[in-house]
């Protein structure tokens, strides 16, 4: 080799002749940039992806109310209810320079009888109703037929099943009512996701709640420029949101912002994780790298390298890989947000209609974040190489590394002590804030473990190989290698246990919380039966509900969401949305028990005041006088004073008002369901009058959880969380174990050399194996109880926690056994060469 001894060159001849110790971190770094690539593309979904328009394809320009409530320095919160326009906003739109004509529109849930369903079953078929002007906003045209002109008249669309001159029953809120049909329609573009029909605009306004008031306007414009149009309405009207092109479905459909805002923060939460993820197991991949090369740091420093030096070489060394991987990772990654996509609208978590949104800034963003993170990952890991003096770092070249000091043994105390006291925390703040406590308790004691982790194994592998080495010759091996290489053994039994501990909590505090919630709403329903329609029940469903014979009292229960202001300790804003249920303060008595700890839910009266639940009084600082400020479910401007605290806040929502103020500000209008007692004796007579009524009846004890849909999606959420991560860390697991197997290859022949048979050393090995799997086990539940413990005493006060036996199981089994596939696989690979070639091939 001729000419100057450069950086480069070395870097090019490490790689050369060292390309198994860098294809670990090679497929760390691949997978990092194919989770940070789809996850980017569901953050940018989040911002420019979102439904396109069905009913309202053939406007140019549609104008709603903004659909959030906006936090400073923070993701706003979508709104679940319809926001409501301006009582002249039509009017004042319709004046404006370009605007051709405003078209307003309104939908009404109905429903058509199922005559094929079986009884108490859903059976029926949601219908929209709309005013007849509103078929314009889709391009509807008359079939066959005329348009509506009496309040009993309904024209259908095409493909509904109904000819004109049929009759049909049409109900509104439980209510049945006749019509006839007197028109069909059809659009160039037929609607998919309902079914719809339009009535007078006058029956519509008898239907509405509110009294037919517009829900979105559908403005066509004069010229040829729909955004110029869009601009001048934003400019005119700053307090109302005008879309055009695809963004129109944003205003039509209500789940589009929330699935934008889920995306954003799904996104964003993922990406921070993997990224934390991706440096812990770089970092211990690039650890073992460095380790195996420690014979030739130690010449360069000896040959005069600077510590300076060594960082370079490490760090270019790196760069190159992660490069490298990282583009190749690109692809994968956007083939993942896909895979996601999917796995989100199973769970229910976005429609299935969302359109993913592409673009070259996802990759751009992940290489450039996954690069960073391999810089830091080579900093860390070069740093004690290179500050090592040159004759010490040749003595560990051959020794391997002394065991961790003691202010390393004392920082791990500290945090497992921190992280024991935060788990402790949901004994005094429960509910949702619980769980919050119990993930930060569950990584301080999971940083602890790293920090601890090779001072830990060594006195674990003492332990237990005093019992190996009366075992057998290879019981014997195994032990004295693992109390000799204990950093290396916990390398490999650190990932194992972190995402065993990971993967406990994340699955053990929402299932606790989920099966306190569902107790306390089984227990809170004191009423014989629960009753409902598949929209809701207006005020008159819910009256011929308690004139049925045998019904002694029934109560309907409005559902919605109010999204509370609170203050942070800095004192800044935060705003959090809270589930709101509406109850009937004079009836509710003999229906519902929320176990009224202070007040009396009697003094509820209007929408100025509001009974709270334990949980939320005690996270918002409110007490009985004290005022909750927000806004309701619809974005209207609220504030309220407390005047009773309940504690089965998980089963019936943190925040109850009267029923008739929280219908007021829902889009349909309409109670959730009615809660019915009756006579004794008299329940199957009665369930069966309301059943042929076309009610949807069932036993009041089978009440589901307030709230129970949303935690049902985040749960989902959190499943696909944690089974990217598992998967993450499953590979890196077998990543680690593979290499650092793989660099014991001179060990395993010099002890064939020496005596030992090929069926010996592979003993060995297997009982290394079953050390390691059983210590990461042990270590990953150790690390998970005191989390789990805390959460389960401060939601349910059980000191057991209600886990998911079988997903538990499956966690533990599935990283235990990861240890065991992958050791064999690297020792089957280290031994392949002949013991004397393998010794005859390494100086």
């Amino acid at each position: 080799m001729s000419g100057p001894l450069t950086l480069g060159r070395l870097v090019r001849a490490d790689l050369r002749h060292h390309r198994g110790s860098f294809v670990g971190v090679a497929v760390a770094v691949f997978v990092a940039s194919a989770l940070v690539t789809g996850l980017g593309v569901l953050v940018e979904s989040g911002v420019r992806g979102g439904l396109a328009p069905e009913r309202y394809a053939a406007v140019d320009v549609v104008v709603g109310a903004p659909q959030q409530v906006d936090v400073p320095e923070d993701l706003p919160v979508p709104l679940r209810e319809r926001a409501a326009l301006p009582a002249d906003a039509a009017r004042d739109i319709a004046g404006l320079p370009g605007v051709d004509r405003v078209v307003a529109d309104v939908t009404v849930p109905l429903t058509t009888p199922n005559a094929g369903a079986d009884a108490g079953a859903a059976a029926s078929a949601v219908v929209e109703a709309h005013p007849w002007e509103a078929t314009a906003l889709t391009g509807f045209e008359l079939r066959e037929g005329r348009e509506p002109t009496a309040a009993d008249e309904v024209v259908v669309s095409a493909g509904s099943g109904h000819a004109v001159g049929d009759t049909v029953v049409l109900a509104h809120g439980g209510v049945p009512s006749e019509y006839r049909v007197v028109g069909e329609v059809a659009a160039p573009v037929a609607p998919e996701r309902s079914m719809h029909a339009f009535l007078t605009e006058q029956r519509i306004g008898q239907l509405d709640p509110h009294g037919g008031a517009a829900q979105a306007l559908g403005v066509f414009v004069a010229g040829d420029d729909p955004e110029q149009t869009a601009t001048a309405i934003r400019e005119a009207f700053p307090d109302l949101v005008a879309r055009t092109g695809d963004a129109r479905g944003d205003v039509e459909f209500l789940d589009s912002g929330a699935a934008r805002s889920m995306l954003v923060a799904i996104g964003s939460a993922f990406v921070g994780t993997c990224i934390l993820v991706a440096m812990f197991i770089v970092a211990g991949t690039l650890s073992l790298s460095v380790q195996s090369r420690r014979r030739d740091y130690a010449l360069l420093r000896a040959v005069g390298a600077s510590p300076s030096q060594v960082h370079s070489l490490v760090a270019r060394e790196v760069l190159w890989v992660a490069a490298v991987a990282a583009v190749l990772g690109i692809a994968p990654g956007y083939l993942l947000s896909t895979v996601l996509q999917s796995a989100f609208v199973t769970g229910g978590v976005i429609p299935g209609d969302f359109a993913l949104a592409f673009s070259p800034l996802p990759a751009v963003g992940a290489v450039l974040l996954v690069l960073a993170s391999a810089w830091g990952a080579a900093r860390i890991a070069a740093s004690r190489v290179a500050k090592l003096d040159p004759v010490e770092a040749l003595r560990e070249s051959a020794t391997g590394a002394p065991q961790i000091g003691l202010t390393r043994i004392i920082i791990g105390i500290v945090l497992a002590a921190a992280g024991i006291s935060v788990s402790t925390v949901p004994l005094v703040v429960r509910g949702q804030i619980a769980a919050g406590a119990a993930a930060g308790a569950a990584m301080l004691l999971i940083i602890a473990l790293a920090v601890l982790g090779p001072w830990l194994v060594s006195l674990s592998v003492r332990l237990i190989g005093s019992v190996l080495r009366r075992m057998s010759s290879a019981g014997f091996l195994a032990s004295a290698n693992a109390t000799a290489n204990s950093r290396r053994l916990a390398s490999a039994i650190l990932p194992i246990a972190l995402g065993i501990g990971l993967g406990l909590v994340q699955i053990g505090a929402p299932s606790i919380i989920a099966a306190e919630a569902a107790t306390q709403a089984s227990a809170g329903v004191i009423a014989d039966l629960r009753v409902t329609a598949p929209t809701g029940l207006s005020p008159a469903a819910i009256e011929a509900i308690r004139e049925t014979p045998g019904v002694t009292e029934a109560s309907g229960i409005a559902l919605s969401a109010a999204v509370v202001d609170s203050h942070d300790f800095e004192g800044k804003l935060q705003r959090e949305e809270h589930v709101l249920q509406g109850i009937d303060p004079e009836r509710t008595g003999k229906s519902l028990d929320l176990r009224v700890r202070e007040g009396s839910l009697a003094d509820l009266d209007g929408a100025t005041t509001v009974a709270v639940s334990t949980d939320a009084a005690q996270s918002l600082g409110l007490d009985i006088g004290g005022t909750v400020t927000g806004h309701l479910g619809d974005g209207s401007p609220w504030e309220a004073t407390v005047v009773a605290v309940y504690e089965r806040g998980l089963g019936f929502g943190d925040l109850t008002m009267a029923a008739d103020d929280v219908r007021a500000h829902t889009t349909a209008g309409l109670d959730a369901f009615a809660l019915a007692t009756v006579d004794a004796g008299a329940i199957d007579e009665v369930r069966s009058i309301l059943t042929e009524r076309g009610f949807i009846v069932s036993d009041g004890s089978g009440q589901e959880a307030a709230g129970a849909g949303a935690q049902s999606q985040q749960g989902w959420v959190n499943l696909i969380a944690l089974l990217v991560i598992l998967g993450y860390i499953a590979i890196a697991v077998i990543n680690t174990l593979v290499m650092a197997t793989g660099e014991r290859s001179r060990e395993f022949a010099l002890m064939q050399l020496i005596g030992s048979s090929r069926g010996q050393v592979r003993s060995m090995m297997r009982i290394e194996a079953v050390l390691v799997a059983v210590i990461g086990m042990v270590f990953g539940v150790v690390v998970a109880i005191p989390p789990l413990i805390g959460v389960s005493m401060g939601i349910s006060g059980q000191p057991i926690p209600v886990l998911p036996v079988l997903g538990s199981l499956a966690i533990i089994g599935a990283m235990g056994a990861l240890a065991l596939v992958a050791l064999w696989a690297g020792t089957t690979a280290a031994m392949r060469t002949r013991p004397i070639d393998e010794i005859g091939s390494r100086q």
